[in-house]
């Protein structure tokens, strides 16, 4: 029907111009000028309407493709009031529109839908391109390097030059445990990649798990176990010895009371008594130890940080004194709470505190520092510093490991209980030193509400 009127009023303006054009012929034979400019004139308008009523499709079209080509959906063409023989293509423009602006909503939206869930992830994701321009990255890489935007994954070269040298050589299939410090803090992070193709350039996309934690409950969850392996096969060997030197030392004083010779039983009794000695000693350290590996749940109570660090001072005041050390104490804000074992945070305390004192014992004016503040994360975070000898590099990776010690006398487990202690109260402890400088341990807890 549209193509029976397209026809017909095609067919009218082609009689009429053929009408018009053999009018201004006869006129021109009939020497009547006059009418025959006037023909000409009617001639060429009906050429013009001609032009437009055959190029009208044609630049509709032109304008619609032109609008798919800037993507603009919004334009609404006349479907009810326009030339009729536009009608259809405009209606059929109008519902190509709404079918892209309904695709471009959906895209949109799972686009959205995708931000939102890696959002939330408590994985760092980038994705970058073959110049190094990034494309993408969530919050949660932002927040673990503790960098506010990252425009190009060059940028890490200086900042972060162990992760960017991770980066480089990272293979898809093959994760990574890059250890890092950031913002004095140490962390561990396993680098996993990926490589794709988007619009024919090659990309990569790089997920960045923190895995400090899990590392850290692994290892602890090993040495506890090497530890009850150990004091159960220490305490199985030196009983023994300890009941058969108990018995000789009986038989000794009985040998005594038949004339033996007293220097012969002077010497069986010393030996006797040395060996009943030292496993003794062995038992009380199987017992130390084990109670180590086997150390109790916390019993949280809500603490405030300024009396257990006042505490804590005033445990140590005597000794810290007669050292000459000078002991600072700042919490900020005063009232600052936490709910934790006050009895467990004490002991870290006092050793983390008698640590720092040992490190100020060749120190002019020796200084300790007590501090506590929250985090931008609402974690409470409490600091000990001095500026004692420090530790040396190669050792400080060590310092946390059980029976580890640089101290003559050093049981090597103090550290290590300390290290305990915090993850059962899901928190850390990190450790900052510079040799000549001082030292800095800090112990920071989860936000409250989330044991």
């Amino acid at each position: 029907m549209i193509f029976d009127s397209l026809d017909v009023r095609l067919l009218g303006r082609l009689a009429l111009l053929v009408a018009v054009l053999a009018g201004c012929g006869y006129t021109a034979l009939q020497h009547a000028y006059g009418l025959a400019l006037g023909a000409l004139g009617l001639l060429t308008g009906l050429l013009l309407e001609l032009t437009r009523y055959l190029t009208r499709g044609q630049q509709a079209l032109t304008d619609f493709t032109l609008a798919l080509k800037y993507r603009d959906f919004s334009r609404q063409y006349p479907a009810q009031s326009g030339p009729a023989t536009l009608r259809a293509l405009h209606e059929a423009f109008n519902q190509a529109n709404a079918t892209f602006r309904e695709l471009r909503a959906a895209q949109e939206g799972q686009f959205h839908y995708l931000q939102t869930i890696l959002a939330l992830l408590d994985t760092g994701i980038v994705s970058y391109d073959a110049t190094g321009t990034v494309a993408w990255v969530n919050e949660a890489f932002k927040q673990t390097l503790h960098l506010p935007y990252l425009k190009n994954i060059r940028t890490l070269q200086s900042r972060q030059p162990v992760l960017y040298a991770a980066i480089c050589r990272a293979v898809p299939g093959q994760p990574e445990v890059v250890k890092l410090t950031v913002d004095r803090q140490t962390v561990q992070l396993l680098v996993s990649a990926t490589q794709f193709t988007l619009r024919g350039e090659a990309c990569t996309l790089l997920a960045f798990k923190n895995v400090s934690q899990a590392l850290a409950d692994t290892e602890t969850a090993a040495w506890q176990q090497l530890l009850r392996v150990m004091t159960h096969e220490i305490m199985n060997s030196v009983a023994p010895i300890a009941s058969l030197a108990d018995s000789l030392g009986r038989h000794v004083q009985s040998a005594r009371q038949h004339a033996a010779s007293d220097e012969l039983l002077d010497d069986v009794g010393t030996g006797i008594g040395i060996i009943q000695q030292r496993s003794e000693g062995l038992l009380r350290f199987a017992q130390v130890y084990r109670n180590f590996s086997t150390l109790a749940q916390p019993q949280r109570t809500t603490l405030s940080v300024q009396e257990l660090l006042q505490t804590t001072r005033q445990l140590l005041a005597q000794q810290l004194a007669a050292q000459g050390i000078d002991v600072t104490l700042s919490v900020r804000p005063t009232h600052l709470t936490l709910h934790a074992d006050g009895h467990l945070l004490e002991q870290v305390l006092i050793n983390l505190v008698l640590n720092a004192a040992q490190a100020l014992g060749q120190t002019p004016s020796p200084r300790i520092s007590l501090r506590a503040w929250p985090d931008e994360q609402e974690r409470v975070v409490i600091e000990v510093s001095d500026n004692g000898s420090g530790i040396a590099a190669d050792v400080l990776d060590n310092i946390f490991i059980p029976f580890f010690t640089t101290r003559p006398h050093g049981s090597g487990i103090g550290l290590s209980l300390a290290k305990q202690i915090m993850q059962l109260h899901q928190g850390s402890i990190q450790v900052h030193s510079v040799p000549g400088a001082g030292s800095t341990f800090q112990l920071r807890f989860p936000p409250s509400g989330t044991f």
